[in-house]
């Protein structure tokens, strides 16, 4: 818990740092190489060797940055992505399907990956702020989840999956952010835009997708044969172990802001 925290207290500094400091070409330069770790991670779970992952994280962020250069509606990617979530992802994890085909995993990465980069480049330039309250709630249902599942966990949630996560570890997520959604309705009425009970509706939602997107990078890990995705962020994993959870919920809550203006 420590490791995790002395790693954590950086990010979260650097993170806010650029999210209402940085200019929006220095911002897509940092999600650009967190784009291109996060690919080279996505290879080698993959199995694909060190070489195959940087030219698949590479070929993956020259990709994402020409769209995010020339491209104005990305609404179709963030479609397409709650699409993938909510029925095929969720078919998936409940089918236990093994992925034999590399070429069709490397693809899913490109299709949980790139919406997520384009999420995170056009929600922030809508409103760093909503960005932030985006982030904040995957981070308090995976914090929650972690501690009442520690607490009070007795019945799995998905033992061939993730044996570790529990009902009992949802249950304190989906408290933890109907609280927090309500919180921001209160206080935050102007950038919301939205009645506690569509607050709570939304909030509920993300919480869905970031426990799929959890599961998802479980599931793969898992055929996979390893733990973490990586071994860049002590205590944490790789890239992927940290932002599993916003690949499914970004891209969707971008989505809902488009419709809310």
């Amino acid at each position: 818990m420590l490791t995790r925290i002395l790693t954590a207290l950086p990010l979260i500094a650097g993170f806010l740092i650029a999210l209402f400091l940085a200019p929006g070409p220095v911002w897509t330069g940092i999600m650009a190489l967190a784009l291109f770790l996060a690919g080279m991670e996505w290879a080698g779970l993959a199995r694909q060797g060190k070489a195959m992952g940087v030219v698949y994280g590479g070929a993956l962020t020259l990709a994402g940055v020409a769209a995010a250069l020339y491209v104005v509606d990305f609404s179709w990617a963030y479609t397409a992505s709650l699409a993938f979530w909510l029925v095929a992802a969720a078919w998936l994890l409940r089918r236990g399907v093994t992925f034999t085909s590399m070429p069709l995993l490397l693809a899913l990465g490109a299709l949980v990956l790139l919406p997520t980069f384009f999420a995170i480049i056009q929600l922030r330039a809508q409103s760093p702020g909503l960005l932030l309250a985006v982030v904040g709630l995957v981070v308090i249902a995976d914090s929650a989840a972690y501690f009442s599942g520690r607490r009070f966990g007795r019945h799995k949630l998905a033992p061939r999956i993730s044996p570790g996560k529990t009902w009992e570890g949802v249950a304190g997520a989906w408290l933890g952010v109907s609280v927090y959604a309500l919180l921001l309705a209160r206080t935050w009425p102007d950038a919301l835009a939205v009645s506690w009970l569509m607050a709570l509706s939304m909030a509920w939602a993300l919480l869905l997708l970031s426990v799929l997107g959890d599961l998802m990078e479980s599931f793969i890990k898992r055929q996979a044969g390893v733990k973490d995705s990586g071994t860049l962020l002590p205590g944490h994993g790789g890239v992927l172990d940290r932002i599993d959870s916003l690949t499914a919920a970004l891209p969707a809550a971008t989505l809902f802001a488009l419709y809310m203006q």
